[in-house]
Order: structure tokens, then C-alpha cells, then sequence
């Protein structure tokens, strides 16, 4: 098992990041803002950031430190990282599998069912902890029909029908995400769930937990000597970490869409910490950002009895577990792939 480490998030738009020795620095203006050494962490994420020194680079590439860099308002643009890790042997297999249709349908129904169950598990937890608070016939038709989706993905042997079925399943659980929101519901409701650009505050705040979801998972899957590009559900495409797509959809309902009504129903974050541009895109501001990442770290340091390992175990190992099992799994070690069910 590996140790959890942490991860840097860098938000000052006008940040440079440098090295002294071991060391990486975050200045602003020439002014040393915050200083980490790099044993410590084991990836860095930039917003919007005003460069990165080559010896920095260096560092992170011979350390194994993921230096991701993205938008001010979230969108992935690019990764830096050293050599390829990992047995030849196992990323050999795993394009093979890739393209047999066997082994890709048996892996996406994994990834969608629990997705699925996971998404049916939010919904109920919300019927049970706040029944005069939301609309309960509603919230119980969807679960039930969520669990015959799941019930239906069993029997199936095509992989247009699994993303048939899961984006119907998704369309189904939007539809009572509003429920589950109990406070600030004028501000944060959700018609539909729409990206690229996120057109509400709902949508814009899972869009940047997804993309934080995103980071995790690559590096995960990298740790383990997979290709985070070769998916078996999301298709090849240049420059989209489709595997960890894949392995993502099962950890969301957990991993992000709790985090995100948390914050909103806590009042965590209000409507004023969104700014809505003149084509209908919707961008959190600096201070929400580092709202949201304060709270995602620390959800990360929460502790859940892992429900194959049955351990306890920080939610934030949960990515790297999960491509533990993959990788084993691919490599023959255990029979199958124990996607993640929340409990």
C-alpha cells in the first residue's frame, strides 16, 4: 500500500513556481509565498499560474510528481511527468484487453453498475436523513429504477448499450439532484447536467470537483504501472485519460457529488462566489475555489471501511486502491475487478 501523500494545489493566478535544492517554492512577485519539499507531495496542480521554472520541472519529473496544469476556471490543459513506470507485461495486456470486446464489457458493467449503486445510495441516504425535506415518492421511484438499470446491465453483452443505459441512469439521478439540496435551492438548482460550459452553479461546482476527481485517479493509475489513456468504456482519444474515466464513474456519487450538496447546504458556498459570463457560463471565483479545495482535502483525510479490503482506510487511498485491484486483476492475480460500493 502506498503512503497517501498530498497534493499542491496552486490558485494564485499570478504564482510561479521554482526550486531551491529539494525544495518547491511558490513565489508571487518575487515573494516566497510558500515553501514544501518535494518528498512531500505527489502531485501539484496549477490554476492559472504564471509559469514553472525548468529545474522545477526537472524535479517533479525525477521525483514522480505529477505537474498538472489547468484553466483559472478548471479545464484540464496538460501533465507533465518522468518516464513511464510499470511492467511492459501489464500495460501490453491491458490494451489487449481494450480491444476485446469480452473483457471491456465485463470491466465498463463493473465501473457503471457500482456508478449506479452508488448514485441509488445518495439518493437513499437523502430519503432516510431528511424525509420532510424532500420530495420522497420522487427520490423512491428514481432509486427503484436505478436498481433495475443496474439489475438490466447484468444481462448485457454490448458496449453501446452499456452507455445506453448508464447515460440514461445518470439522466435519472440528475433528475432528483435537486432534492437532495436543502438549502440555498433558488441559487444552486440544477435543470440538467450540462458542461463545457457548466450553464448553473450546480453544474459549475461538480464540473471543478470532477476535474479534481480526474487528477487523483490518473495519478492513481499510474502509480500501478497502468496507461491511464486506455479505457475500456471510454473510447481512445488523443490527449483524454479515458481509463481513468472509467474507473472515476464508480467513485463520483462518494467522492464528488456528496462533497459538492455538502457545501451547499452547510452554506459552505453561496451564489455570490459565482460569476455568470455574457455567453451563460458560469466560473467560481478565487475565494470559492479555495473553499471547495480546503473542503476536498480534507474529505480526502476522512476514514471508510473499504468494502472488498474490509479495512479502514482514508478516502483518498480509495483511487489508489482501486487501480491496485485493477492492475491485479488485469495481471491475473484475483478473478475479477471489486469495483467500489458505498455502504
Amino acid at each position: 500500500m502506498r503512503k497517501l501523500l498530498n497534493t499542491l494545489y496552486v490558485t494564485i493566478p499570478e504564482a510561479y513556481l521554482a526550486r531551491d535544492g529539494e525544495n518547491v517554492l511558490v513565489k508571487v512577485e518575487d515573494e516566497i509565498r510558500f515553501r514544501v519539499p518535494v518528498h512531500n507531495l505527489e502531485g501539484i496542480v496549477c490554476f492559472g499560474f504564471a509559469g514553472a521554472s525548468p529545474s522545477l520541472m526537472q524535479l517533479c519529473c525525477e521525483r514522480g510528481v505529477a505537474l498538472s496544469f489547468l484553466t483559472t476556471y478548471g479545464r484540464f490543459m496538460g501533465r507533465i511527468t518522468g518516464g513511464v513506470s510499470g511492467n511492459i507485461l501489464l500495460r501490453k495486456k491491458q490494451y489487449m484487453w481494450t480491444e476485446e470486446k469480452s473483457n471491456a464489457v465485463r470491466l465498463a458493467k463493473r465501473f457503471i453498475i457500482a456508478k449506479i449503486i452508488n448514485s441509488r445510495s445518495v439518493l437513499h441516504r437523502a430519503v432516510r436523513d431528511h424525509p420532510r425535506a424532500v420530495d420522497t415518492g420522487l427520490l423512491n421511484d428514481i432509486i427503484k429504477s436505478l436498481a433495475n438499470m443496474a439489475k438490466r446491465l447484468e444481462h448485457v453483452d454490448d458496449l453501446n448499450i452499456v452507455r445506453g443505459i448508464e447515460g440514461q441512469a445518470a439522466n435519472l439521478y440528475y433528475t432528483g439532484f435537486n432534492e437532495i439540496i436543502l438549502n440555498q435551492k433558488e441559487s444552486f438548482y440544477m435543470r440538467e447536467r450540462n458542461r463545457r460550459p457548466p450553464l448553473d452553479r450546480t453544474n459549475a461546482l461538480l464540473s471543478f470537483i470532477y476535474t479534481l476527481l480526474t487528477h487523483e485517479t490518473v495519478a492513481a493509475l499510474e502509480s500501478v504501472g497502468l496507461d491511464p489513456q486506455a479505457g475500456f468504456l471510454h473510447r481512445d482519444r488523443p490527449g483524454r485519460p479515458s481509463l481513468a474515466l472509467d474507473v472515476m464513474e464508480e467513485l463520483r456519487p462518494h467522492f464528488a457529488d456528496r462533497l459538492a450538496v455538502t457545501l451547499i447546504n452547510r452554506n459552505q458556498i453561496n451564489a455570490d462566489g459565482f460569476i455568470i459570463k455574457e455567453n451563460g457560463a458560469v466560473v467560481m471565483d478565487d475565494k470559492t475555489r479555495k473553499e471547495v479545495l480546503l473542503a476536498w482535502q480534507k474529505r480526502k483525510q476522512e476514514e471508510i471501511m473499504h468494502p472488498y479490503l474490509e479495512e479502514k482506510v482514508s478516502l483518498g487511498l480509495v483511487p489508489y486502491i482501486q487501480a491496485m485491484l485493477l492492475a491485479r486483476h488485469i495481471r491475473g492475480d484475483i478473478d475479477d475487478y471489486p469495483p467500489f460500493f458505498w455502504k
